[in-house]
């Protein structure tokens, strides 16, 4: 049904699906990603009752900047996709689109998203710049170190204190805490979709952390995801978060155990299902930390 709301967009313009495709609107598990943290922060920043505004801004803007994320990082890897079974077909690749197209249409997403961003407060407009910083140096870094995912993560962490800004006007030193989890976590779930890639990514000299890592990948994304929990429970101590947000780190526990006992064969699917099934690790824990506020 979504894939079918999202072609009928050719109605409009016939390359419409196109610049779907190069945004990856058709697969929004990297929307889902970089939103449940961003609502984290966000929740926790208004005590659970975030302003309507911000919670309109944050949520097109995740929508917006996970597009132009994907759209420069096509252009980065636009040599070497063509390389990699499943990207082949992706329009910068095909020459559906071309490269000058594409960094217009990310110079326009980041203008809507900076219009957004004006739309909150001075604080929030200078961290914005960092977010933007990271967002267009990650699809570089597989170039030139092991750790892409780690700049990943902190570009989808970036929301996080930007939220904290624009909600409450201060970044706490707690909010932190939030950040680091987050990171720790994208870096973890990350490396599971690097390991679908990695026999591609050692043929063409592409770097990841999945080759990095190399056969301790298991045990070190589960230890990553261990210790984003354990800064997530931090976090809430230090923000009077209870009964309900725990049951939320619980929920989040077992996922992560799922996605440990499903790979152990390194199957490459099962490597990327698992790294799906972290949208319900994210979803479980915001349904924490909501219902830890709306039921006080």
């Amino acid at each position: 049904m979504y894939q079918s709301l999202l072609k009928s967009m050719n109605r409009l313009h016939p390359r419409a699906w196109d610049f779907v495709q190069l945004t990856r609107m058709d697969k929004p598990i990297g929307i889902y990603l970089l939103l449940w943290p961003t609502l984290w922060a966000l929740w926790v920043a208004g005590e659970g009752r975030p302003s309507v505004a911000n919670v309109f801004i944050f949520v097109l803007g995740v929508v917006l900047m996970r597009g132009a994320g994907c759209v420069i990082n096509d252009f980065a890897d636009r040599k070497v996709d063509g390389h990699v079974k499943r990207t082949e077909q992706r329009p910068l690749v095909s020459g559906r689109i071309s490269s000058r197209e594409a960094l217009v249409f990310f110079a326009a997403l980041i203008a809507i998203s900076f219009a957004l961003v004006l739309c909150t407060n001075a604080t929030t407009i200078w961290l914005s710049f960092g977010g933007l910083a990271l967002a267009a140096t990650y699809p570089f870094m597989k170039r030139y170190t092991y750790y892409p995912q780690v700049v990943l993560g902190a570009a989808f962490s970036w929301g996080m204190p930007m939220a904290f800004t624009a909600e409450t006007g201060h970044l706490p030193a707690a909010a932190w805490l939030l950040y680091i989890a987050n990171l720790l976590w994208t870096v973890g779930y990350d490396t599971y979709y690097a390991m679908t890639d990695r026999d591609d990514d050692l043929r063409i000299g592409v770097k990841s952390t999945a080759i990095l890592f190399g056969e301790a990948d298991r045990v070190i994304i589960v230890t990553l995801q261990g210790l984003a929990l354990v800064c997530l429970w931090l976090a809430g101590l230090n923000f009077g978060l209870g009964g309900w947000f725990h049951l939320g780190l619980l929920g989040a526990a077992a996922c992560f155990a799922w996605q440990w006992h499903s790979t152990r064969d390194r199957e490459r699917m099962k490597c990327f299902k698992a790294f799906l099934h972290n949208h319900w690790a994210g979803l479980i824990i915001f349904a924490g930390i909501a219902a830890d506020y709306a039921f006080r």
